[in-house]
């Protein structure tokens, strides 16, 4: 008697979203969909429009369907919806069905979230997937609003003992009111030139150098458009950009570092994914970095230590900048571009190698969190039945 072959794990490969980088995001699903072992996983692709529509069907996983002006009409593309009912586990398509219509379920084992940035990275999404009690790759809810966040991740590195850039923080409403103000304590403690970012983007969207006070305010008016929160932060003169992707749980290890030759004063969108075919592997970088053994230790070390810090899990890239020996991290993403598979392609791994081991990672927190008791009898109901709500502890 032979042995029936294994079940494929179904894997929702989510990817899209109100975000501005809701373009980089459909490139990076379509190479996870594409390196996924068909083996071993069935892809289902659930895509959300730039105005928020949940869509799936097989078509999704082709690039060329997203040339569609409308790819909700698309055929074989569908409305759905992820349901946040642990009873239901999956997807529910389409989510409201008509008079004689019925709706499917399709379970999900894992799912694979490739959102950047806003409704996505920013930990929006993982909490709809702890909601449903749907294992998922990458960080969780707390991990990821802090990385998305660069005002929070700064706050909780410098905590950690970690060495940030110096920065100065402000909101939109404090700009409205009292401009004059914050330009005073921004130019005080940080001079000339900044660099102006938004607090929760990526992928260099609406971000600025700015060497002087109108370049400043132009920036800062630029990145309030983008979000209500902003970091004016001291910039690195002749600094080095080296960038470093981890992976794992608990046991986490560190890749190669690299080292982007294209940087003069940051990476634009298009430096990161405009140059060649193959994303941010398409920029200019010496990868390994031509940095000392000593100092490609100590950055390792400090890409583990910046993810812990943050409750890390699954993947991140950390991005640090190097200025006359000194290290400072400047910016972790829970979700890189590509997942920097180029990274990990140093390491002998490949995309399908990455995204194997990162879905079993994926299982294994969710081994963990099971681990956690959710449900707590207090008997607190009754007695308020019994008693009444007047004068009970607020």
């Amino acid at each position: 008697m032979t042995n029936s072959p294994a079940r494929k794990q179904t894997v929702g490969v989510i990817f899209g979203s109100r975000s501005v980088e809701h373009d980089v995001s459909i490139v990076t699903a379509q190479q996870v969909i594409r390196a996924l072992d068909p083996a071993k996983y069935a892809a289902v692709p659930i895509y959300i429009t730039r105005d928020g529509q949940w869509l799936t069907g097989a078509p999704l996983a082709d690039l060329n369907t997203f040339k569609a002006a409308d790819v909700a009409k698309v055929a074989g593309v569908q409305a759905t919806t992820l349901s946040p009912s642990i009873q239901h586990h999956g997807l529910i398509t389409p989510p409201i069905s008509g008079l004689f219509g019925k709706s499917t379920l399709t379970r999900i084992d894992v799912l694979f979230p490739c959102v950047h940035g806003t409704h996505g990275e920013d930990g929006t999404l993982q909490g709809l997937f702890e909601l449903a009690n749907i294992p998922y790759v990458g960080a969780g809810v707390a991990a990821s609003a802090v990385a998305n966040d660069k005002i929070l991740a700064k706050a909780v590195l410098k905590q950690a003992g970690i060495p940030v850039i110096e920065g100065v923080a402000f909101s939109r409403h404090e700009w409205l009111i009292d401009r004059d103000r914050l330009i005073k304590r921004f130019e005080t403690a940080l001079g000339y030139p900044v660099f102006v970012k938004p607090a929760t983007l990526g992928s260099s969207i609406g971000v600025a150098r700015a060497a002087d006070q109108t370049a400043a305010l132009a920036a800062i008016e630029i990145a309030l458009s983008f979000d209500r929160r902003i970091l004016v932060e001291a910039a690195i003169i002749d600094g080095t950009e080296i960038n470093c992707a981890v992976l794992g749980n608990t046991n986490v290890r560190p890749s190669v570092l690299e080292q982007p030759t294209s940087w003069e004063q940051f990476l634009t969108f298009d430096d990161k994914y405009m140059r060649g075919s193959d994303g941010m592997k398409g920029a200019e970088r010496i990868i390994p970095a031509s940095l000392s053994a000593e100092l490609t230790a100590a950055i390792r070390q400090m890409a583990v230590d910046a993810f812990r810090a943050i409750d890390g899990r699954g993947t991140a890239r950390i991005d640090f900048l190097l200025k006359d020996g000194a290290v400072f991290v400047n910016e972790i993403n829970t979700l890189p571009g590509s997942l920097a598979f180029y990274l990990w392609a140093e390491e002998k791994m490949t995309p399908t190698a990455v995204c194997d081991e990162l879905i079993q990672l994926a299982f294994e927190a969710f081994a963990e969190k099971r681990r956690t008791t959710y449900d707590y009898q207090s008997g607190l109901v009754a007695h308020a039945a019994a008693h009444g709500l007047k004068g009970m502890k607020k």
